[in-house]
């Protein structure tokens, strides 16, 4: 998933040479960065998708071992049967999903980790440490540097875009429950 945003970091990177390319750089980064930033997201979301996955497998497991007992008391062999079966069917959904749930949180790990370098490379090139040509006053306004504004209007599209992958995970989960509800009424 974040291969091409590594690799158009990299590109920024490599295209950093001359002071008339500066800006345009610091415009690459910040695109980057943004859409790693949406990247998260969007696996904090998944993380949360499979989370509710698990919980649900992990209740209809409880419910045909539930069902299975029952069964058994009152000698229904072929209820005792067929719990057994979807017990098992469920007992391998819960596994397949507790390694998908490892599995997303190291990815989850190495993403906030590389986003959190990306940043810092960011903030690193924005003040002109890094990049030949960019930071330091600008002309016209002594008060602010392009890497405070830069600054500023990362920290505001990513504000924007987190409070959108929030709605958006909020509306997959409202969605998710009202199927379910859906599912447990018949219809």
């Amino acid at each position: 998933m974040f291969e091409n945003m590594r690799q158009a970091w990299r590109d920024a990177m490599s295209r950093a040479s001359s002071p008339g390319e500066g800006r345009a750089v610091l415009a690459m980064m910040r695109e980057a960065l943004v859409e790693a930033t949406v990247g998260v997201s969007e696996v904090r979301a998944a993380i949360g998708m499979t989370r509710a996955q698990l919980e649900h497998e992990q209740t209809e497991l409880e419910t045909a071992r539930r069902r299975g007992k029952m069964a058994a008391d009152i000698h229904d062999a072929e209820t005792v049967r067929l719990a057994e079966r979807y017990a098992t069917k469920h007992q391998d959904r819960i596994a397949m999903l507790e390694r998908k749930l490892q599995a997303q949180t190291s990815e989850l790990a190495l993403a906030e980790q590389e986003l959190a370098e990306m940043t810092e490379q960011f903030h690193s090139m924005a003040s002109g440490a890094g990049l030949p040509g960019v930071g330091g006053p600008s002309p016209s306004s002594a008060s602010s540097s392009p890497s405070e504004s830069a600054d500023a209007s990362l920290d505001a599209d990513l504000a924007g875009l987190r409070r959108a992958a929030d709605r958006s995970a909020r509306e997959a989960d409202a969605e998710r429950r009202l199927e379910e509800l859906k599912r447990r009424m018949g219809r």
